[in-house]
């Protein structure tokens, strides 16, 4: 049979579909499946493609690389696969010639109006009910000479948000047309930059599958991609796959003229595929057993907690995951990525922790990812947990360790002075027996996953019941404390001492070494209703009510204030190279108790005090924290014939609005040989050298 004139043998690369003047190439891997056909579609509804290719080898194969160069195509055409082999789950193979797959490559992608995740679920077709992958140009976007910003680790401040929780609420003042969308953020940057943040880290924005969630919702969250390189279609203004991509470039176009960096959230460890139960998209259907880790009988293995585990080391999916990153640094100009449940990146085919990762060897020491910022959330579902021992020397962590020993301290928990003292100080005992700096632990006490900050200290227990999963989803694990009352509350005194807790986490997460990360709305007294596991939450419940931010201004002064104390520490302005223990070593750190040099570590102790000098020695600084329930006197370090005045108070969480953080022009001395440090506070004191 003669093969039409508009169709060429293709090549094997570049995987993906590629526009040229004349034509696309398409190139896609399957070594399983015995034949491949390209679909082209004239739209996303259809029911039929307009057209199929069948890539007959070994014209339209070579290895295990299946391609062709179609003239006549260019950006916007819509195309999917379909694969043809067996269906024999032991073997690990799960072909369904029906199903219409999306290409692991493709740049955009197309949502019907009609889309069901059921639809991928059963066999038989399902055209009108797929998403599509799109032609898209790489080269089409005039970035007037953008580039990543390259801001070290030292001088970051992270602001983790949600793209479409952080401006969907009527009240965040952005056009409707705007809310939850890409624009959206844009019309907030005077805000972060008010703020005093200097990266936006996203929750996942490629395209996911929202229908990942229990019957009536939604997935909020996007921990279920369906795509590694094409921009969520539903965070847009403007319909359509390429309209994302070049709304998402202006985002960061904008974001970095204002000096702000991009962090993306990215999900590597498993796909919206799920279980055996779940849809085929793609991966499952092209080449189930190269991209799934798989256990007896052909089982997935499920170290995610979702279903299923990429198989990360895998040669080709490590292609895959350095692709897409290649592909957001090099055409989306992001600035790095926070890897969800990273743990996961280093376990062999078998599903077995391995010393020397390979897709992490090839991330660590990629080129073209150099300079790139790149954080692990060193754990995964199954139980491997490497905070402190995360691969390599690039890689900073999510410091869950800090999270819990800080909510451990301020909560009032016995026998944890010790942890804190290491948490303040860039937790040596993590990160010490290497030359790490000070900025290797990224300090939280809350994130996405999880209670917000007003929730921490607002309840005792988890209410998830929205969720529809009978309360048994969420971590059962918050070391939180509602302050007598479970819940919102009229009483004064139950409020005033939840403004405090949360002041005293705020400062000791702002001002500890190590890089901090601030949830999105923290500062201004966000709440879930005590729902710690909100992913299924498209609603007031999840989005940001900007009201708050009048209602709680003496909160979001404290935080700006807070970054802005941070800044004035010589080891933040500027990059010294210097380790941890180094620095440690250079700022003089001393510990105490309310008597200074006798730090009390014992069980029943709840206070601790660090006196440290900045690196020039032009400022000494000393950190008083009482989390017992009765007032302290803390015994004060003498100084030094070269100070300018006596101890500055800058910091007192006990005290109000506007006492509680001032500058040093305005700030009152401390008078005495001991300071009082009253129940449940934190008191940070200056005192300027000459």
């Amino acid at each position: 049979m003669p093969h039409r004139a508009d169709l060429l043998p293709g090549r094997p690369h570049p995987l993906g579909a590629r526009p040229y003047a004349g034509g696309t190439q398409f190139s896609v891997y399957s070594r399983a499946a015995r034949r491949i056909e390209l679909l082209l579609y004239d739209d996303v509804d259809a029911a039929r493609p307009a057209r199929v290719i069948d890539l007959e080898p070994p014209r339209h194969r070579t290895g295990d690389y299946w391609h062709a160069y179609v003239r006549g195509v260019g950006p916007g055409q819509l195309y999917a696969y379909r694969a043809h082999g067996d269906f024999d789950p032991a073997r690990g193979l799960r072909f369904d010639a029906g199903k219409v797959l999306l290409d692991p490559y493709g740049r955009g992608v197309a949502t019907p109006a009609d889309w069901r995740r059921a639809a991928a679920c059963v066999p038989g077709r399902n055209d009108a009910q797929a998403c599509k992958s799109v032609v898209c140009d790489d080269h089409d976007f005039d970035w007037e000479g953008d580039l990543p910003l390259r801001r070290p680790f030292a001088q970051t401040v992270i602001y983790e948000t949600h793209l479409r929780g952080f401006t969907r609420h009527p009240s965040s003042g952005v056009p409707e047309s705007r809310r939850g969308t890409y624009a959206g953020l844009i019309d907030k940057i005077p805000y972060l930059r008010d703020l005093g943040v200097t990266a936006v880290e996203l929750m996942p924005v490629f395209q996911f599958d929202p229908q990942d969630a229990p019957p009536g919702l939604s997935n909020y969250w996007g921990y279920a991609p369906i795509s590694f390189f094409a921009p969520h279609a539903g965070y847009a203004s403007q319909p359509g796959a390429q309209a994302a991509r070049d709304e998402f470039r202006a985002m960061v176009k904008a974001l970095h003229r204002a000096g702000l960096e991009v962090i993306l959230d990215v999900v590597f460890n498993h796909t919206a595929e799920g279980d055996e139960h779940g849809p085929t998209f793609g991966l499952r259907g092209l080449d189930n057993a190269s991209y799934y880790l798989l256990e007896g009988a052909g089982r997935y293995a499920n170290h995610s907690g979702c279903g299923n585990t990429l198989n990360g080391n895998h040669a080709v999916v490590r292609r895959l995951i350095l692709d897409s990153l290649r592909y957001w640094v090099q055409v989306m100009h992001v600035d790095g990525f926070r890897f969800d449940l990273a743990a996961i990146l280093s376990r062999d085919e078998h599903g077995q922790p391995v010393a020397n990762p390979p897709v992490l060897w090839d991330i660590e020491s990629d080129p073209v990812l150099a300079g790139t910022k790149l954080i692990a959330e060193a754990w995964d579902a199954a139980g491997l947990y490497q905070v402190g021992r995360f691969f390599g020397e690039r890689w900073k962590e999510w410091n869950g360790r800090f999270r819990d020993d800080v909510r451990s301290f301020v909560r009032g928990d016995a026998g944890t002075v010790t942890a804190l003292a290491d948490r303040l100080l860039g937790s040596p005992d993590l990160y010490g027996a290497r030359p790490r700096e000070p900025a290797q632990s990224i300090n939280f006490v809350t994130s996405h996953d999880g209670f917000t900050l007003a929730d921490l200290v607002s309840y005792d227990t988890k209410h998830n019941e929205a969720n529809r999963e009978g309360n048994r989803d969420g971590s059962d694990d918050n070391r939180s404390w509602n302050c007598g009352t479970e819940g919102p509350t009229d009483d004064p005194a139950v409020n005033a001492l939840r403004r405090r807790q949360t002041k005293n986490l705020l400062a000791i997460a702002l001002l500890s070494l190590g890089t901090p990360m601030l949830l999105m709305g923290d500062e201004m007294g966000r709440s879930q209703r005590g729902n710690n596991n909100a992913y299924c939450q498209d609603n007031e419940l999840s989005w940001l009510d900007w009201s708050l931010l009048e209602r709680h201004a003496e909160l979001h002064r404290f935080v700006r204030g807070l970054i802005r104390i941070r800044n004035l520490r010589e080891s933040v302005r500027h990059d010294h190279r210097l380790t941890l223990s180094e620095l440690v070593a250079r700022v003089n750190v001393q510990l105490h108790g309310v008597t200074l040099g006798a730090p009390d570590t014992s069980h029943d102790s709840h206070s601790l005090a660090v006196t440290a000098s900045s690196l020039s020695g032009d400022l000494l600084m000393h950190f008083a924290l009482n989390a017992w329930w009765e007032p302290l006197d803390f015994e004060l370090p003498t100084l030094p014939p070269r100070a300018r005045s006596g101890w500055l108070r800058i910091i007192d969480s006990a005290r109000p609005a506007p006492d509680d953080l001032v500058d040093m022009a305005q700030a009152e001395g401390a008078i005495g040989l001991h300071h009082r440090v009253e129940a449940r506070s934190v008191v940070v004191l200056f005192a300027p050298l000459r």
